[in-house]
């Protein structure tokens, strides 16, 4: 099959579809993890000095499905050099309580583990195709 897309631009349109895709199985995923947030908000205490590790995947959902929607919908992220400086900066294992979260709950919260790793995988697809776009 013949395109007249370089293969710069077909790289970047099979990121772009894959994001896509990992979206919808985001939005799936995170509804199956419900049972599991409920657990986890009985079992941790209440502190108003920092962010409950749901809390931080609250935010970070959200700037990353921000993200997302945008080059869903558009194609492109607004102010694109913003977007990858912030992007390359959210680690997610250096936010304290997702790392806390993470390595110390032994097999706890599996679903939520696996949002984990597909929050952080949406936000290394987001980032490659921000450098190959642009």
């Amino acid at each position: 099959m013949m395109t007249n897309l370089t293969p710069n631009q077909q790289n970047a349109e099979q990121i772009r579809r894959c994001i896509s895709d990992l979206l919808t199985q985001m939005t799936d995923d995170y509804q199956q993890t419900q049972p599991e947030r409920r657990e986890l908000t009985a079992a941790t205490p209440k502190t108003d000095e920092t962010f409950s590790v749901l809390e931080e995947l609250e935010l970070l959902t959200s700037d990353l499905r921000g993200y997302a929607s945008q080059m869903q919908v558009r194609g492109w992220i607004e102010n694109e050099p913003a977007a990858i400086a912030h992007l390359q900066t959210l680690r997610l294992f250096n936010i304290p309580a997702i790392a806390q979260f993470y390595f110390e709950t032994d097999q706890h919260y599996p679903k939520l583990k696996e949002y984990v790793r597909r929050l952080d995988y949406l936000r290394l697809l987001l980032l490659e195709y921000l450098q190959a776009h642009t």
